[in-house]
């Protein structure tokens, strides 16, 4: 499984690297706002992304709606701190699969991650 990870926190990447570890995935790339997360899907295809909300340059809403817009029909959790339901009925409506709230358990992004691999393997 090819994993993204649009996130401007290094630490949240090193936390969202190490839940995917224990799933044994290891084939990730990160990418630090919105912007470079729409370049890296345009450029390459991946079984999944974790997309933050707030980032800069293009937040992660944008950069959803952006990946839609070219017909890439890749898996997106956002993996945010917006929590209200406002929010999240945006993601999905932008074309987020899941929606995952930080902080978040280990437990849920296992959980949420494995509901798609046997889709996608």
């Amino acid at each position: 499984m090819k994993v993204l990870i649009a996130d401007d926190s290094v630490t949240m990447r090193r936390i969202i690297i190490n839940v995917l570890n224990t799933l044994e995935i290891t084939d990730i790339e990160e990418v630090s706002d919105g912007q470079a997360a729409v370049e890296a899907t345009s450029a390459k295809a991946y079984d999944l992304v974790l997309m933050d909300w707030n980032m800069p340059k293009m937040n992660g809403l944008e950069a959803v709606v952006d990946i839609r817009a070219k017909g890439n029909k890749v898996p997106i959790f956002m993996v945010t701190t917006e929590s209200e339901k406002t929010r999240i009925i945006e993601a999905i409506k932008a074309g987020a699969n899941n929606y995952i709230v930080k902080p978040f358990k280990k437990e849920t992004v296992i959980e949420k991650i494995k509901s798609i691999q046997g889709a996608t393997a």
